[in-house]
């Protein structure tokens, strides 16, 4: 077998559920396999892989034993040469595997490929490659230097930024929504370290790559929503565990100092200053929502059970003919109408414009997005 694709869920019914209709399209010329690991989802998760998705090998968990030690179980039952350990928020383009399979034959001492994970409103995020998060690089991150030197290498390498977002090239770190590398390798470092804190295992795997003589690649090619994206909002718990993560990481692999704990302190309090004083901007509620289907039934449901103002399209391309810069319009594609690569590909040409957008997998009564990578997602029902 090519490939087998890991997904572990955990009370996110719906996004799964998008997901393993993109991953399915994805993989329908390839000798290829899905399997989800559940830990303990309470979501009705498991109801719904086994009403939609009955013959998808399913290994429902009954304690949730965490990211590192989900994935690997899957590991253990995947047959594929080749393994992509996916999100269960993602949604890949058809062209996904396929490409990959064929872009890592002409790399050399390939490791672990990443590709550019864009967030539910078709803006990058930065995580799809990274540099090794060394003292130094971690305090760039946590006080944000990055951002106001993205040019200067001293300051921009926690995300590569030596590398642009729509370039290929060898990076260190790879994010664990996506990471695709041959199972041998998986094996052959242990997989992911059980014992990790959230925000190091992927670290930790990429590096490890790197220690066995590989080298990791980000290739942008491909591109694959991450509708989350860094969903854990960015408060003192979030930069208590980040800093639990580097320390994890230094401690395993080289030291831990007392110059990383002073930079590290200081940059949280630097963090938390600014996270006071900025203000939050609030999410405004569309104005006018366009739909995208050829199915009438779709459009019928939704103004019965909504009332909102809407138009009804059967082409994409006829969203723009509608559009109108004084409003917030959400556009709500129908999968069976338009295919997950064309969405990926619209929602990336119109970012940053007054549009937001979901998609509802074919089959599916609901549609999935989210309008910002910090946001948790939504979920827009239709009942037939």
């Amino acid at each position: 077998m090519q490939l087998s694709v890991i997904i572990l869920n955990y009370n996110v019914k719906h996004f799964l559920e998008a997901c393993i209709s993109s991953v399915q399209k994805a993989i329908a010329t390839l000798d290829a396999e899905i399997i989800v690991v559940d830990n303990a989802s309470t979501d009705g998760s498991k109801e719904m892989m086994k009403d939609v998705f009955p013959t998808i090998t399913y290994l429902y968990q009954t304690t949730n034993a965490g990211f590192p030690k989900g994935n690997n179980i899957g590991v253990t039952k995947a047959k594929g040469k080749y393994i992509c350990i996916l999100n269960p928020d993602t949604i890949v383009a058809g062209n996904t595997f396929e490409a990959i399979l064929k872009h890592i034959t002409t790399l050399p001492n390939f490791g672990i490929l990443g590709c550019k994970l864009i967030d539910g409103s078709g803006n990058f995020l930065p995580e799809s490659k990274r540099g090794i998060p060394t003292p130094w690089v971690a305090f760039t991150k946590v006080t944000g230097l990055y951002n106001v030197f993205p040019k200067i290498k001293l300051f921009n390498q926690y995300y590569a930024q030596d590398i642009d977002e729509n370039e290929n090239g060898k990076v260190s770190i790879l994010v664990g929504a996506f990471m695709f590398l041959e199972k041998q390798l998986y094996e052959k470092v242990g997989g992911f370290d059980e014992d990790c804190f959230m925000y190091s295992d992927d670290i930790d795997l990429s590096y490890l790559s790197l220690k066995e003589g590989k080298q990791n690649y980000y290739f942008s090619d491909v591109r694959c929503i991450h509708f989350k994206g860094e969903s854990t909002l960015k408060d003192g718990t979030y930069m208590k565990r980040f800093k639990e993560a580097m320390q994890f990481f230094y401690k395993k692999h080289f030291k831990v100092s007392p110059f990383f704990n002073g930079m590290m302190n200081l940059g949280i309090t630097l963090f938390a200053f600014k996270k006071k004083t900025e203000k939050r901007q609030k999410v405004k509620q569309p104005d006018h929502y366009i739909l995208v289907s050829k199915n009438a039934t779709v459009y019928n449901q939704l103004k019965q059970k909504y009332h909102f103002s809407i138009d009804w399209v059967q082409y994409l391309e006829d969203v723009l003919t509608l559009d109108n810069p004084q409003k917030t319009i959400e556009v709500l594609v129908d999968n069976a109408t338009v295919s997950y690569q064309d969405y990926i590909n619209f929602i990336e040409k119109n970012k940053k414009s007054n549009k937001t957008f979901k998609i509802k997998p074919e089959n599916a009564p609901f549609f999935v997005g989210s309008n910002h990578k910090n946001d948790k997602g939504e979920i827009l029902e239709v009942h037939y």
